[in-house]
């Protein structure tokens, strides 16, 4: 078991959307840096002290004896599941749940792996990579993030993807989802990437930042909630193009996806009946994410994901959504297709069958 977790974890990491390899001393070139600082998990900026290696935020709930352990991201595909959190935490949920909130996917896979966790919010990528590495390990129970990438400018100049030809775009991710969303959007909308602009690569979004705020007509692909972040301090940032959008706009019939719920099959194939409440339990949760979000954002905050000010503003863009069954199918299997015609190991080598699909 411990070598099937360390080749899954080499093989995968840096693959999930949004997720870079998260280190101390990452961290501390942020918090020295002039810019505002962030995690390497989904570039959120962190909202308490420097976490230590294997430290992570848990939020109780009231009986945990016979709980269903879920693993969440300090980021977007978490917001969604703060007031089942909460309700856990009250006791009035219908299952008991026990959460853990980590900024490390790594630590967050290999307990998933390991059995430690029930389920997981993970990158939409990673999970089919869980999927294909674990011959069948995982299942996919629910998609709870659309896109969170956006293109923003100073200068006003970019109203369309055709407004990006001859234009430098400063970003991060390459090699990995952002890049290969962004290419697919460009190309479908005829532009080469390779020679209709230029793309200008940097490993932290705090060094995006840096660079818009010294180009006075700058463009930058950034996810959220660090675009909210960023418009705190360059004057005149603005929100361009949402990436969601623009590949809704090409109806393939898929769809930008940032974050997935998953679970270990061997669980889900034992508990059927308390996975089926839980979805309902989870879905509305998503829903109050969307419709409260005052509220939604103190809870955010409460459950260290996010500080308050910054969650209220990032969560209408931060494209919280919940699909199951053949809606999330339909959805999951258009954009790993188009993961997959660009890089196969992005997805883990191979489109993945339809048992990864979990239906209840």
């Amino acid at each position: 078991m411990k070598k099937l977790v360390s080749v899954l974890l080499a093989a995968v990491l840096c693959m999930a959307v949004i997720t870079g390899c998260s280190s101390n001393n990452s961290q501390e070139t942020t918090q020295a840096a002039a810019t505002p600082a962030a995690t390497e998990t989904e570039s959120v900026p962190p909202s308490t002290e420097k976490p230590s290696e294997s430290e992570t935020q848990t939020a109780p709930a009231g009986d945990t004896g016979d709980a269903i352990r879920i693993g969440g991201l300090k980021g977007p595909t978490s917001m969604g599941m703060v007031k089942l959190m909460q309700d856990a935490e009250d006791g009035t949920t219908a299952n008991n749940y026990e959460f853990t909130i980590t900024a490390l996917v790594d630590e967050m896979t290999a307990k998933l792996i390991q059995g430690e966790l029930d389920m997981a919010a993970l990158p939409a990528n990673l999970a089919s990579v869980l999927y294909n590495n674990t011959k069948g390990g995982v299942s996919l129970l629910a998609v709870n993030t659309l896109g969170v990438i956006y293109i923003v400018d100073r200068g006003d100049s970019v109203n369309s993807v055709a407004d990006l030809k001859g234009k430098t775009i400063y970003a991060t991710g390459k090699g990995s989802t952002p890049e290969f969303a962004l290419n697919y959007i460009l190309q479908q909308n005829g532009l080469d990437p390779a020679s209709d602009l230029t793309v200008e690569w940097k490993t932290e979004a705090t060094e995006v930042v840096a660079a818009l705020q010294q180009t006075e007509d700058g463009i930058a692909m950034l996810p959220q909630p660090f675009v909210t972040v960023a418009q705190t301090s360059i004057e005149g940032l603005r929100i361009a193009l949402d990436l969601t959008k623009e590949w809704d706009a090409l109806e393939n019939g898929s769809t930008l996806i940032t974050g997935v719920l998953v679970v270990r099959t061997e669980f889900a194939k034992e508990h059927a009946d308390q996975i089926s409440t839980f979805l309902d339990e989870y879905k509305a949760s998503a829903e109050y994410a969307n419709s409260n979000v005052d509220d939604a954002a103190a809870l955010i905050e409460k459950y260290d994901i996010v500080k308050a000010a910054i969650a209220k503003k990032a969560l209408p863009y931060c494209n919280i959504t919940f699909m199951e069954g053949e809606e999330m199918k339909a959805a999951m299997n258009g954009y790993l297709q188009t993961l997959y015609d660009q890089a196969p190991a992005a997805i883990g080598g191979a489109m993945p069958d339809d048992a990864f699909y979990y239906e209840r």
